[in-house]
C-alpha cells in the first residue's frame, strides 16, 4: 500500500527539468527558424508594436498580429514573444503613449467624435483615443528600433553556432587523419 502511495506522490510532483528542457528546445527552434534572423526579428517587432496599442482597445488589436505576420512574412512565435515583452514594458510606455496621443489628436476632433458616437462608445473614445493613437505611433517606432538589436543578436548566435560546428568538424577530420 505504501509503495503505491509513493508512486502516486512521485507522479504528482512537477518535473522542472523537463520544463527547462522544453523552453530550451523552443528557444533553439526560434534561433534556427526558417527564414533566418530577419524573419524572427520581424515577428518580435510586430508583436511589440501591436502590444503598445492593444490595451486601450480591450485586446482587439491582438487579432492584428496574425494578418501582419502573414503579410510581412514574419515568425508567429517571435511575434507572440514580442507581444508578451510589450506587456511587461507597457506601463512605463503608457505615459509616453498618452502624451504623444494628446499631442497628435486635435481637441476639436475628439469633441466631434464624442457628440456623434453612441454614449458607450463615446466614453471609450474619451478615455482611450490618446492612448490608442499614441500607442500606434510609439509602438511603430519601438518596433522599428527593436528590430535591429534582435536581428543582430540572432545573427551573432547563428554565427557562433556555425563557428562551433566548423571547429568540431575540423577536429573530427584531424583525428581521422592521425589514425
Amino acid at each position: 500500500m505504501q509503495s503505491t502511495q509513493k508512486v502516486k506522490m512521485m507522479k504528482t510532483r512537477y518535473d522542472w527539468k523537463s520544463t527547462k528542457r522544453w523552453f530550451r528546445y523552443k528557444y533553439l527552434g526560434l534561433l534556427r527558424a526558417k527564414g533566418g534572423p530577419s524573419k524572427v526579428a520581424r515577428g518580435f517587432s510586430i508583436g511589440l508594436a501591436i502590444e503598445m496599442f492593444t490595451l486601450p482597445t480591450a485586446g482587439f488589436a491582438f487579432v492584428l498580429i496574425f494578418p501582419l505576420v502573414y503579410l510581412l512574412r514574419a515568425n508567429l512565435p517571435a511575434a507572440l514573444i514580442g507581444f508578451v515583452f510589450g506587456k511587461i514594458i507597457y506601463i512605463p510606455f503608457s505615459i509616453l503613449n498618452k502624451q504623444v496621443g494628446d499631442w497628435l489628436v486635435p481637441k476639436h476632433f475628439k469633441v466631434y467624435l464624442i457628440h456623434h458616437l453612441p454614449h458607450m462608445l463615446s466614453n471609450i473614445i474619451r478615455s482611450g483615443l490618446d492612448l490608442i493613437v499614441g500607442g500606434m505611433v510609439v509602438g511603430t517606432i519601438l518596433g522599428l528600433i527593436a528590430y535591429f538589436p534582435v536581428m543582430l543578436l540572432l545573427k551573432y548566435h547563428s554565427n557562433r553556432r556555425k563557428e562551433k560546428r566548423k571547429l568540431r568538424k575540423d577536429q573530427l577530420v584531424a583525428s581521422h587523419t592521425k589514425e
